[in-house]
């Protein structure tokens, strides 16, 4: 039996479930489609292609190593399979599950409709936690927990390569015609890399975790840095958790609650994901019907714009704006604070936000960011709504002001005890509106308007059974109680270490 062994988000040769498979039914043609549509999308940049395409050049010397070296073909997939199978007689395409956007999500109805009609069996497995299909989330904790604790998939020590076929260019970002995205400070893709990474993190860098993961000073080193590894899947979220346990059962002096945090939030990135993968909606229509109109679909372009750059005249909400377009990443609570800010502040719809967002993200994955991106936006209806003030953040998370005035260099003449309120300086007449913008709204007041406007909706009578619809298909539990349908306002059940998470570890 000839085998397609379809690559998407799976970039690796260990714990590859699919890879093990296929190596077992007979000769392989190991796969990846580079889909130029796709990386038009409003959601998609350059800079993931880069990680992309890195991680690509590494798993086709992986590949090569086992005797089939990694195939690539640039169009739709769809053509690109036909004439595939039609050509080298494949009779099985073997892939894994995605939990895609919807551009994502529609090519793989065609490409399942495609094979069905040519009677081409295509078979998906999991990679992770996440169940396509779930009937219900009685248990799922338990069966996530259950999948991460299996023994990982074997790496097969050779592969019968299907045909000797030219394994095709890794396109440039040019040839994609990408818009230009310099990110001097993006981190880099591949195996190797990959497995470095978890190493120092594991071995040294997570000892501070709980405590250092807040501020973008700390979290840089303090945090994982493992999710765009994660999001190309050159890692495996269940080689990332034994790899973690293993490290918990050596009983480290200052590693146990930072491990334990840690193993937290990879189960939380399979309970978000799991939330997309049962709703795909999810990601263009709110998940509370009430908060539908909660803000203008059209948005305040300026605000957008200042918000986007980094030039909102609010210090460290720019800073973070801007750290993230030099970096591709940052850390959990900024993520938050700076989606938060632009919701309720700003009162930007998370449609437009969200978008803008998913480009500046190296590790952008769908699963993650688009519950996020409604959880911070207040728009879930079971989340209880946090509105981060973003001077107080800049106070509490970059006290001597190291960061900011890094990244927001015109602040330089601004005394230390102004910096993240400059308006209140008596040197700001002189300096606001020309170096460094005024802020383009009053915190407490814009906050206060949208702390009224938010529980306005939620006290709504019809508003609750809404939720607790929401609550009993997406809320994570760990037996099979079902929520409390008499709770006001609920949080997703699932233990967390924090009030708020964002999935950049």
């Amino acid at each position: 039996m000839n085998v397609l062994l379809w690559f998407k988000r799976d970039l690796r040769i260990h714990d590859h479930p699919a890879l093990a498979l296929a190596a077992g039914l007979g000769p392989v043609l190991p796969l990846y489609i580079v889909e130029p549509d796709y990386w038009q999308l409003p959601d998609t940049a350059a800079r993931q292609w880069a990680f992309t395409a890195e991680s690509l050049a590494s798993l086709r010397v992986d590949l090569g190593a086992l005797g089939a070296p990694l195939i690539i073909r640039t169009g739709d997939a769809v053509e690109t399979i036909a004439r595939l199978t039609r050509d080298h007689q494949i009779s099985r395409i073997i892939s894994h599950e995605e939990t895609g956007n919807l551009w994502t999500y529609a090519r793989d109805r065609r490409v399942g409709a495609w094979a069905r009609a040519h009677g081409v069996q295509w078979t998906e497995l999991p990679q992770s936690g996440v169940i396509r299909r779930l009937a219900h989330r009685d248990g799922w904790a338990k069966a996530r927990d259950t999948f991460t604790e299996t023994p990982q998939a074997a790496t097969p020590l050779a592969l019968h390569p299907l045909t000797s076929l030219e394994p095709g260019p890794i396109p440039t970002a040019r040839a994609l015609r990408l818009r230009p995205d310099p990110c001097p400070h993006r981190q880099t893709g591949g195996r190797t890399l990959a497995e470095a990474t978890l190493q120092s993190f594991l071995q040294s860098r997570a000892a501070p975790y709980r405590t250092a993961m807040s501020s973008p000073l700390t979290g840089e080193r303090a945090c994982s840095r493992l999710s765009p590894f994660l999001a190309t899947g050159t890692l495996s979220v269940r080689e990332v958790a034994q790899a973690t346990a293993q490290r918990q059962s050596e009983r480290a002096y200052g590693f146990g609650a930072s491990l334990s945090s840690f193993q937290s939030r990879l189960a939380w990135r399979d309970h978000f994901t799991q939330k997309l993968e049962d709703q795909p909606s999810i990601e263009t229509r709110c998940l509370h019907p009430a908060t539908e109109g909660l803000r203008p679909r059209t948005p305040d372009q300026t605000r957008l714009h200042a918000w986007q750059l980094g030039e909102t005249g609010l210090p460290f909400l720019d800073a973070c704006m801007r750290y993230l377009a030099a970096t591709g990443w940052l850390n959990f609570r900024m993520r938050a604070m700076v989606m938060a800010t632009a919701s309720y502040h700003l009162w930007l719809d998370w449609r437009a936000t969200g978008p803008l967002l998913a480009q500046r993200f190296t590790d952008y994955d769908p699963g993650i960011h688009w519950p996020q991106v409604q959880m911070q936006s207040g728009t879930t209806g079971i989340n209880t709504p946090r509105i981060y003030n973003p001077i107080k953040q800049g106070q509490d998370q970059d006290p001597a002001g190291t960061f900011t005035r890094r990244w927001v260099p015109e602040l330089a003449p601004v005394p230390d005890q102004y910096l993240q309120e400059p308006w209140k300086w008596d040197g700001a007449r002189h300096f606001l509106g020309n170096r460094y913008p005024h802020p383009i709204i009053d915190v407490a007041t814009a906050a206060r308007m949208a702390r009224e406007t938010i529980w306005g909706i939620r006290r709504a009578p019809a508003f609750q059974p809404a939720a607790n619809a929401i609550v009993q298909k997406h809320a994570s539990r760990k037996d099979n109680t079902r929520p409390t349908s008499g709770r006001r306002f609920v949080r997703d059940p699932l233990p967390t270490p924090s009030a708020q998470t964002s999935f950049d570890f």
